[in-house]
This record gives C-alpha cells, structure tokens and sequence, in this order.
C-alpha cells in the first residue's frame, strides 16, 4: 500500500487497488489516512457484486437446493 502511494505522488490525486481476496486492516487504515491521496479499494466480495451487477463476465441464475437430514435414531432402530 506504502509503495503504492509512493509510486501515486506527482502523478495521480487518487488510487484504486482491486483484489480477489481481502484487505488488512491496516491497509484500510493506510487508504484513508488523512493528508495523503486517497487509495479506493475493491475486495474480492465487492468485485464479484460490481460485476454480476454490471453482467460483466458473469451470469446469475436461481437454482434450487434440497437439503437432507439424517436421523440418526432411525439408523440405530434397523
């Protein structure tokens, strides 16, 4: 995230780092700390939203599933 901004001064008033995981807390912190360039950052969970919101590369649909419980008491009566 350091080296990011680093590479952002004098050349951009703000960043965008995208991820297919997860961000620290610290770097959240790092993106948002006051007096310096503002980093967005988009985690795997919000790009999967943007892009099924969008029908980018992706395509919903509903699909049904059954859910089966076993009793075990029935089992040990056989």
């Amino acid at each position: 995230m350091r080296d990011f901004r680093g590479a952002m001064v004098g050349r951009a008033d703000k960043g965008l780092l995208i991820t297919t995981g997860n961000f620290t807390r610290d770097a959240e912190r790092e993106a948002t700390r006051d007096g310096a360039p503002a980093i967005d950052l988009i985690d795997g969970d919000l790009l999967a939203d943007k892009l099924k919101e969008l029908s980018l590369g992706v395509e919903t649909r509903l699909v049904q599933v059954e859910q089966v419980h076993v009793d075990p008491d029935w089992f040990f009566t056989i």
